[in-house]
């Protein structure tokens, strides 16, 4: 009989456990924070102050290039076409808030493809990945970020886990 209830409670705690282990893994999931990688790099999100930004971490580029020598030479502003990309922050105007994780409207980003600054929504999707989308006269156009699992290392580095 004991070892019945045993069973039974380990049981009960053994599916307690994976419940809350998948409602706290879809919370993470649906975070617009954290690393990202776009078709040209990989970029932070994270709360600045009270709204979203997204620096820019790493650009990729041929081999034998220095991804910190890539100038922002496309923007309008001539005073900032010579500031390396690195660094750089491409969101502006979303609010931080603790509800919103999923859907954030009404900011801007910046491309620097193009040098210019874009009305901007950022959308969770259900596959985990973030669809940025930029507008411009009623128009938009968009591109799905990948989520990435970065470890900062003790030393400072950065491992990309796979």
């Amino acid at each position: 009989m004991e070892s019945f209830i045993t069973s039974y409670i380990r049981k009960y705690f053994i599916l307690f456990f994976a419940f809350c282990s998948l409602l706290l893994n879809s919370k993470e999931s649906n975070l617009i924070e954290g690393y990202w990688l776009t078709s040209a790099s990989i970029v932070q999100v994270k709360k600045c102050k009270d709204e979203i930004c997204a620096t820019i971490e790493h650009i990729f580029v041929e081999e034998g290039v220095d991804p910190k020598s890539v100038l922002d030479s496309n923007n309008k502003k001539n005073n900032l076409k010579n500031r390396p990309l690195i660094g750089v922050n491409l969101l502006d105007g979303f609010k931080y808030t603790e509800s919103s994780k999923n859907i954030l409207k009404n900011g801007r980003i910046y491309d620097p493809g193009r040098g210019r600054v874009f009305k901007s929504n950022l959308y969770i999707l259900e596959n985990g990945n973030l669809k940025v989308e930029g507008c411009f006269m009623g128009f938009c156009g968009h591109e799905e970020w990948q989520p990435l699992k970065v470890i900062i290392n003790d030393d400072g580095t950065r491992s990309l886990v796979m």
